[in-house]
């Protein structure tokens, strides 16, 4: 684990969300820790909170949602930030890359507007000095004909080349940590590499940590430092992003692994998951991953298994894997 001091912490998040007119857990228990120009990723299933995780890091919730645990950045709360505080937060030292950029740029103005709004209206920066540098950073991330760029509108560019806007936006605040919410899903496989090398060599140049959101583990291990594992609402294991294959100890991150090809070994099959994944809400008392796994046992479906350090890794399971070897990889 890293020995920067600690600039995100996580702990014990759990999210409720009104559905029927009743509070439902959809996040039950989130722990992430982000050093200082760490890179993390979160991974998991679609439904299984990832993304309700990092919008509670700038406290964007739905309408009616109760949070218990604790969200500190720096070592300050943010559900304690005062609105001033919290504005200055979002403003200046987190900030977001959303997976879809098209719902997330007005489609009425120009990207220009769209990039110099933050910086003139919250940061008090000069609309010429503010366009000087947005034009910077679009270069920066790969946009050559910048000028021309910032005059067009939303509907004008790609997916990828919004995408980057998207980028060049979070990094014009000038932020502490970069949250990256599956930034290339919508894109076709080349523009994902070039997104994501953008992302890294930006981190890379500023010293920025990044929480990186996604449901592809062998990504994931190749852009960040460490992986967190989520399932149904809970993060099920932590550990190194260079050990993930020999020493994932969570039989939920082992049948990830093992059900998508790999870079590494192209004669092995797949194995699917049995069952389907499950909602926060309809989590039962023991483990979530007691209907699927295949290391099930009685103890497992009564009583819900709390982190617990399994070698290297922190995996929440009764039973986890505890040698390098046992099964490892694809044999999970």
């Amino acid at each position: 684990m890293s020995t920067a001091p600690t600039l995100l912490r996580i702990d014990g998040l759990g999210i409720d969300l009104p559905l029927l007119g009743e509070p439902r857990p959809i996040v039950h228990r989130a722990d992430v820790v982000i050093p200082e120009g760490a890179a993390v990723a979160l991974v998991g299933e679609s439904g299984s909170g990832k993304s309700l995780t990092a919008r509670a890091v700038l406290g964007l919730l739905p309408a009616g949602a109760r949070v218990h645990g604790e969200v500190a950045f720096d070592g300050e709360s943010v559900a304690g930030m005062a609105p001033e505080r919290l504005r200055r937060f979002r403003a200046g030292e987190v900030a977001m890359v959303f997976q879809d950029p098209r719902a997330h740029i007005n489609p009425a103005r120009s990207v220009g507007d769209f990039l110099i709004e933050g910086l003139t209206l919250t940061r008090g920066v000069r609309a010429a000095d503010a366009v000087r540098k947005v034009t910077g950073i679009l270069r920066e991330v790969g946009i050559a004909d910048a000028e021309r760029r910032m005059r067009q509108r939303p509907h004008e560019l790609s997916g990828g080349l919004l995408q980057r806007v998207m980028i060049a936006a979070a990094l014009a605040a000038e932020p502490r940590l970069l949250l990256a919410d599956e930034p290339t899903t919508a894109l076709d496989v080349t523009t994902q590499e070039e997104v994501m090398a953008i992302i890294a060599e930006a981190r890379e140049a500023r010293g920025l940590a990044l929480l990186f959101i996604t449901h592809d583990l062998e990504l994931a291990a190749a852009v960040c430092d460490r992986i967190v594992v989520m399932y149904a609402g809970s993060t099920v294991e932590e550990l190194p992003a260079g050990h993930l294959r020999e020493r994932a100890a969570h039989p939920y991150t082992r049948a990830l692994l093992s059900s998508r090809p790999s870079v590494f070994e192209t004669d092995t099959e797949l194995r699917s998951i049995p069952g389907r994944p499950l909602s926060g809400f309809e989590v039962p008392d023991g483990c979530a991953f007691s209907d699927r796994c295949p290391r099930v046992r009685d103890l497992c479906r009564s009583e819900r298994p709390a982190p617990s350090a399994a070698g290297d890794s922190t995996a929440a399971c009764h039973f986890p894997y505890t040698a390098p070897a046992e099964e490892a990889g694809r044999h999970a």
